[in-house]
């Protein structure tokens, strides 16, 4: 008998801890230590649940007596991995890849985390051409990359020019660099509003011209020593992204189920998520030595919905050096 409520009460607590990460929103636990980086996740996490439930009924065929318990508990993480298989299948496991060429109007916006020295100029220089990108956004890149690289667009024919805010030079990751087409015009760091907590973003003024703003950015990841300071970072990209006219784009390192934590599911701010409106909203960025599938979606490209996204990217199968960041592209109707 009190082997039965023992085993009762442990099915009833795993069956609330499966609960609570397949669902965080519904406590309201999305931003709580170890839920964070288990529901950025969720594809995985799934994978993991199917694997201890073949165990489990393995256990339950094998032994008698404990039947019961491993075949409830098999039952229990087959349905939390197709609750998690279901909300990544909504959000979107890879839409139609981005054209070739961009249509009138169309802007290209490509985002990659280079991990600093991981990734070199010439790496960044050639996915940018191939992309034909107008922006592109460089988290954890030096000025003397990201100047490098434009000096390469420009002998190949697209000259950009250079933005870069960096905290210090003890580490790449306190930089984050910013290349914008010198066919859209110059631009001018705005210093005013703020910036993330401890890695650097860049938000962008148009100067004399009448493109729009673009923010490159770079919020601290959520590991448990640096949660407050990551929660800091999303409020103020909810804050900086109010408006119209703005591209938001960089590594996030955050998921839709972050963002809904903070009341927008589709991005933050007014800005929305490039993946999650053209049906690549759970594809993975981050680690590159995970399937896409199985990765988390931290890295995003958004922007405000007088700009929509027309198509949106994770780039596959490239050389990314060694970089644990999947480079990202999209389409942008600016115009």
């Amino acid at each position: 008998m009190v082997l039965k409520v023992i085993s009762a009460l442990a099915l009833v607590a795993i069956g609330a801890l499966l609960l609570i990460v397949a669902w965080p929103s519904l406590f309201g636990l999305t931003l709580a230590p170890y839920v964070a980086q288990l529901v950025a996740l969720r594809s995985l996490v799934a994978v993991i649940a199917l694997v201890a439930a073949a165990v489990t009924l393995i256990v339950a065929v094998a032994s008698r007596r404990a039947r019961r318990f491993a075949g409830a508990l098999a039952v229990m993480l087959v349905a939390f991995a197709g609750l998690n298989v279901a909300v990544q299948s909504v959000r979107g496991l890879g839409g139609a890849p981005v054209p070739e060429v961009a249509a009138e109007g169309e802007w290209t916006v490509v985002a990659w985390n280079t991990l600093g020295e991981a990734v070199d100029a010439d790496l960044i220089a050639a996915l940018a051409l191939d992309e034909q990108a107008d922006v592109v956004v460089l988290p954890e890149t030096r000025a003397a990359t990201a100047e490098q690289a434009a000096i390469l667009m420009r002998e190949a024919g697209r000259p950009m020019w250079v933005y870069t805010v960096a905290f210090d030079e003890v580490a790449a990751a306190r930089s984050t660099s910013v290349l914008v087409s010198a066919e859209i015009g110059q631009y001018e760091i705005d210093d005013t509003v703020g910036n993330t907590q401890v890695l650097p973003s860049v938000v962008l003024r148009p100067l004399d011209h009448d493109g729009p703003t673009i923010i490159g950015v770079h919020p601290v990841a959520p590991i448990p020593v640096q949660l407050d300071n990551w929660r800091a970072d999303l409020a103020w990209l909810d804050e900086v992204c109010q408006g119209e006219r703005i591209i938001l784009a960089g590594d996030l390192n955050a998921t839709p189920d972050h963002f809904a934590a903070r009341d927008n599911a589709d991005g933050v701010g007014d800005c929305v998520s490039a993946a999650l409106t053209t049906g690549s909203g759970a594809v993975g960025t981050w680690p590159t030595g995970l399937h896409p599938l199985l990765g988390a979606p931290i890295d995003h490209i958004m922007s405000t919905p007088d700009m929509p996204a027309t198509s949106f990217e994770v780039l596959r199968g490239l050389d990314v050096g060694n970089s644990d960041h999947r480079p990202i592209v999209a389409r942008i109707l600016v115009n």
